[in-house]
């Protein structure tokens, strides 16, 4: 069965409308977890627009019993926060170390992104990056890399120490089966490589049961769209039908 890993961040944002707790990140993880999720996701930006540092330190302190998997931008820097009641954002790598989470998931998102929408490009220089995947992987975390489903690419997260690739499939969301057949021959590519495969990015209950049978997929994350369903069906009952959706068979086919 693929694992389901919840992204809580749209949460985060609801409860940094209003001063105070509310929702209590903790809390709703816990309920998550409760209700089936098999990991938590969060990925805190320096603006601390919704997952701040504080929260990855709660969340890894509440012993969830899931896998907890962090991503961002590795090369993120400290930035002073402006909100007198929320601590400064001291670094991805910072958090990384302090937290020590199962996973690790590095995006190459920028500030002035909304949301992560493009994989590494790995053609270029990747020594710095190389770098902080090794000592990344020396704290105990499996690190996986945010990448497009090419075919040229994906041999190169291998190359420089990546455990598995996570695909973006925001091209897969916008026309699943036409674009399924790229993810399919991707996560073929990708297993060949030695790497294992995750998926995020646009998936919810319409699209995931296709790519639920993705080769050798072992987990996705999904955030958004959970958060809208939930309006609709309940957190329970939507946890409850992306399980029921993602139990495929793992092929190596």
């Amino acid at each position: 069965m693929v694992a389901l890993s919840i992204n809580i961040n749209k949460v985060a944002l609801i409860r940094n409308s209003r001063p105070g707790n509310n929702p209590d990140l903790v809390s709703y993880a816990k309920k998550c977890v409760s209700f089936g999720a098999k990991g938590i996701t969060v990925h805190p930006r320096p603006d601390q627009r919704h997952i701040r540092a504080q929260d990855c330190f709660d969340l890894a302190g509440a012993n969830l019993g899931v896998e907890f998997n962090i991503e961002g931008n590795p090369l993120a820097q400290f930035c002073a926060s402006t909100d007198d009641n929320v601590s400064d954002y001291p670094g991805f790598m910072n958090i990384v170390r302090k937290v020590k989470p199962d996973q690790c998931t590095l995006v190459p998102d920028s500030h002035q992104q909304k949301t992560s929408d493009h994989g590494f490009d790995l053609a270029q220089d990747t020594s710095a990056l190389a770098e902080l995947i090794a000592e990344i992987k020396s704290l105990g975390c499996r690190v996986s890399l945010f990448m497009d489903a090419d075919p040229e690419q994906i041999p190169l997260a291998k190359a420089i120490g990546a455990d598995r690739i996570e695909l973006y499939t925001g091209p897969y969301a916008e026309n699943p089966e036409v674009n399924f057949e790229t993810y399919r021959k991707a996560a073929l590519l990708a297993h060949e490589c030695g790497l294992d495969i995750n998926a995020g990015h646009d998936l919810n209950l319409g699209n995931i049961k296709l790519m639920a049978t993705l080769p050798n997929l072992k987990e996705v994350s999904i955030g958004h769209a959970l958060t809208l369903e939930a309006m609709d069906y309940g957190l329970k009952e939507t946890i409850h039908r992306y399980n029921q959706l993602l139990k495929q068979p793992v092929s190596c086919k």
